[in-house]
């Protein structure tokens, strides 16, 4: 039995082959010091899971749920929306509730992106694009981010490629990999984009309230501040980072009525609503104060701080400007490219980090540092690299 044609091309997760390696090294006796994924290893706040057991207990809340999602939980994404972006939505036709964001790239994909159809990735940037693309049945043109460039596209280079052949344009800020935040001057840029050339600005926003430092200069942003964004432009947002619910799968579409409508007629074919106490809990971390996050942010930021230590021992470059979950580094001439790093300290020190080729060809010579550990995992990292370069 063959796989069906749109597999081709279309590895294992890389993510997926790692975990499976450092789990057999483990398995051997070696202890593996993980700093390579995002996954947050900090809890919910307390009175998130307290909302799922009270309301897991009840028995009304077991059945089938709508395919658009708990009213209570699109209501909370309102007032979020409103609260930290300064966004009006209509919870009733502007709010979508997904399982999770990285199911709504597929969705979005899904709906709108017909066989042949060109889509601008960005390079570096969070592979999941590419591949939901490519399994529609969809062309991939990248465009590559660069650190002269700010990490922000060539706007003017784009204008001048196949604008007439694409439909769809994914961006992602703040970005992953590179951690660069967005200006309200490159928000208005995309719209403008999107605008002139009619193509769909698909927008993900799981990392805006993951910020170096909270300031009035400082605060989440969405795509969907700018005037007139909802004409060309959809965001996706998630709690997984921000509110540390990474295995609850709860993440949101926010756009037009219209394009909600659209993405739920391949949705609703596709899966149900899911489990209302995980949405009761969900709309609970929405209404959290800007305290819960100030405070999470103060633990990354000295998190940050070993991993500019371990990066600064390891040799590589990199700004102190980041936000998100990671680190960003380009690695030492000496070698060839993050992979070669990479492997080094795995083989070497038994301390994994992300190769930044992953994320595309302009990642080749960088590294990603997660900071998704405690301060004495990334302390021991150090002290590791240290004893093997005695």
């Amino acid at each position: 039995m063959k796989t069906a044609k749109r597999l081709e091309g279309i590895g294992e997760y890389y993510f997926s082959q790692k975990l499976r390696e450092i789990a057999e090294r483990k398995a051997s006796g070696k202890s593996i010091i993980n700093l390579g994924i995002g996954s947050p290893d900090l809890p919910p706040h307390p009175d998130v899971i307290t909302t799922l057991q009270h309301e897991s207990v009840d028995p009304r809340n077991h059945g089938y749920q709508s395919y658009k999602g708990s009213a209570i939980l699109r209501t909370a994404i309102k007032e979020w929306y409103r609260q930290w972006y300064g966004v009006k939505l209509d919870g009733e036709g502007e709010i979508l509730p997904l399982i999770g964001s990285k199911e709504g790239i597929m969705h979005v994909c899904m709906t709108w992106i017909d066989k042949g159809d060109t889509v601008l990735v960005p390079d570096p940037g969070y592979p999941t694009y590419r591949s939901a693309v490519q399994l529609a049945g969809g062309k991939v043109e990248t465009y590559r981010l660069t650190r002269k460039n700010n990490y922000e596209p060539d706007f003017e280079k784009l204008a001048k490629g196949k604008k007439g052949k694409v439909k769809m344009l994914f961006a992602n800020y703040p970005h992953m990999p590179t951690g660069q935040l967005p200006s309200r001057g490159l928000f208005e840029r995309l719209i403008e984009f999107g605008r002139k050339h009619a193509i769909l600005i698909v927008h993900d926003n799981p990392y805006s309230f993951l910020l170096p430092g909270w300031s009035d200069e400082q605060k989440p942003m969405s795509l969907l501040s700018v005037p007139g964004a909802k004409d060309v432009a959809i965001e996706l947002n998630s709690l997984s980072k921000s509110h540390n619910m990474a295995g609850w799968r709860v993440g949101m579409l926010c756009g037009s009525k219209q394009r909600i409508e659209e993405v739920l007629r391949f949705k609703s074919n596709m899966d149900s609503g899911m489990f209302l106490p995980v949405q009761l809990a969900a709309a609970k971390a929405l209404s959290l104060s800007e305290e819960w996050y100030r405070q999470n942010n103060e633990i990354y930021v000295e998190r940050r701080t070993k991993a500019y230590e371990l990066l600064n021992l390891l040799g590589c470059k990199f700004s102190p400007a980041q936000a998100g979950l990671f680190v960003w580094a380009e690695v030492p001439k000496k070698y060839d490219s993050g992979n070669q790093l990479s492997d080094e300290l795995l083989y070497d020190a038994d301390v994994f980090i992300t190769p930044g080729s992953v994320f595309g060809e302009g990642g080749k010579k960088y590294v990603r540092v997660s900071l998704c550990a405690p301060v004495e995992q990334l302390g021991q990292a150090i002290e590791r690299w240290k004893q093997v370069k005695k």
